[in-house]
């Protein structure tokens, strides 16, 4: 059976540890390969590798980084088909999908490979008498990521690209449950030249989490998941004096007024809710129909809904594959039957969809459920599913008024043909991104990606602008060179006369 590694100082190194952790199929349900778990030593030997890299890495030029980088983008175009076929075969997404996730994590390569705009700086001159002053950008160091299942390659090369042009060295830990597309990015980075060391990848489990956010030369944590995890990585990073983003959870709501092109916002919701089988932190899990549109808008979800092809991810034919373990597929399927008992109206029911030939996959079919009480568990919680709820408001102030009160704040929409419905709810909802008539309002790579309340710890977004401050520390550089006809000691305390 083969076993995923770790990649430290530009190969492969077996871990010592003997403990692994199984890598599914989730179409078949079967275990194809193995991952090996980093020790404490392990990751210390890839903080180490990172380390040493940055003594030459930091200083190296803008323009050879950037080179390197334009390289990479080169690569990754030529193999995004052999990528996309990893994230499928272990994560479970149709191909398509997966296509669409590496094309947006080279959003953010394309992004990197222009650093030098963003590293800039600035300078005011004369000041005081011969005095300027500047401000620069410098690298932090070591920075790690860790990045979840939900999308393998995207969300590591939101952080790594990045990091690695402003001048750091980075660990990257990713999810065990689907690591090989990240190793293949690992692989192809050092094909285009990125010298040994400067990007590194520790594969496991807690331990190798608590380590990178305990080790004293890791300087910054990044990192995409869970609210739980995001609040205990912010807590135990800052506890050791690190600079933090963590990316939480979501309940993302879309607010349908009367007046919206309702096949439109059908079709949306379908996508929106449904695509990667509900498992990612923008997609839409709330529909607020406001007023009389409910009836009419679930009834069109709904005929959408069940004509879904469900199946195998390299089955073209198929719109929508498994979810990534049997765990999860069956807590997912218990929010369908708690909902009912809880006062929801359960429209369409996915729980029992099984896929022929494909029997014991993790396959779970699209679950609709109406007028659900705002205290039910289906509301309340984050489903990560195929699990689209819809609730009722009789007014505008009713529906952005429940959408505020979540303690998410993620991703929002707003479906309407009224401008000025929209400019008010832009300004009024209490989310980090916000849609007009797009359901899923991912920021393109120039600007940044990142939620409020519980789906933000830490102060500053994920890439664009945010993360060239977050993986660089500001230096401010006064100087003032005297006249050469000058001489003279003048000990008075500085002044701007």
């Amino acid at each position: 059976m083969k076993t995923i590694t770790h990649w430290i100082g530009g190969k492969p190194v077996e871990s010592a540890s003997g403990r692994y952790g199984a890598v599914y199929d989730p179409a078949t349900g079967t275990q194809q390969k193995q991952v090996a778990f980093a020790t404490v030593e392990d990751v210390d030997a890839a903080v180490a590798s990172a380390r040493a890299a940055f003594e030459s890495w930091g200083a190296t030029s803008i323009a050879r980084r950037t080179a390197i980088l334009f390289r990479y983008r080169e690569l990754l175009d030529a193999h995004r088909d052999e990528i996309a076929s990893l994230i499928t075969a272990e994560h479970g997404k149709v191909h398509s999908d997966a296509l669409g996730e590496v094309a947006r994590g080279m959003e953010i390569v394309e992004l990197a490979c222009g650093i030098s705009v963003h590293l800039k700086g600035e300078l005011s001159t004369q000041v005081s008498t011969r005095v300027d002053v500047a401000s620069i950008r410098q690298p932090l160091g070591v920075v790690a990521g860790i990045t979840p299942f939900n999308f393998p390659a995207m969300v590591p090369m939101w952080m790594f690209p990045l990091a690695i042009a402003c001048g750091n060295t980075f660990v990257l830990k990713p999810s065990e449950k689907d690591p090989s597309a990240s190793f293949r990015l690992a692989e192809l980075a050092a094909e285009a030249g990125l010298p040994d060391g400067v990007l590194n990848i520790v594969q496991g489990d807690k331990v190798a989490v608590d380590r990178l956010l305990e080790h004293p030369d890791v300087e910054a944590v990044s990192f995409v998941g869970s609210t739980p995890i995001a609040r205990y990585i912010q807590l135990k990073a800052v506890e050791h004096g690190k600079r933090v983003q963590a990316l939480g959870g979501a309940k993302n709501h879309m607010l349908v007024l009367p007046d919206a092109d309702l096949d439109f916002a059908a079709d949306q919701a379908i996508n929106a809710a449904y695509g990667s089988a509900g498992e990612r932190c923008m997609a839409v899990s709330v529909v607020v129909a406001v007023g009389d549109t409910g009836d009419e808008l679930v009834g069109r979800i709904a005929e959408r809904a069940k004509n879904l092809r469900i199946g195998p991810g390299d089955d073209p034919a198929s719109e929508m594959g498994p979810l990534i373990t049997r765990e999860h597929r069956d807590k997912v399927a218990s929010y369908v039957s708690s909902a009912a008992e809880q006062g929801a109206e359960v429209v369409v029911d996915g729980t029992g969809h099984t896929v022929e030939g494909h029997e014991n996959g993790f396959f779970l079919g699209v679950s609709l459920l109406d007028k659900v009480p705002l205290t039910a568990d289906a509301y309340q919680d984050e489903i990560f599913g195929p699990v689209l709820v819809v609730v009722r408001a009789e007014t505008y102030d009713e529906a952005i008024g429940l959408i505020n009160d979540s303690r998410w704040g993620n991703g929002t929409a707003i479906f309407t043909r009224d401008g000025g419905a929209a400019r008010r709810f832009q300004l009024e909802v209490k989310a980090g991104m916000v849609g007009v008539n797009v359901p899923i309002p991912v920021p393109v790579g120039y600007h940044s990606f990142g939620g409020w309340k519980d789906s933000l710890f830490g102060d500053l977004h994920i890439y664009g602008g945010d993360g060239v401050a977050f993986y660089t520390q500001g230096k401010v550089i006064t100087t003032r060179w005297p006249d050469p006809a000058d001489a003279g000691i003048d000990l008075g305390f500085p002044s701007h006369a």
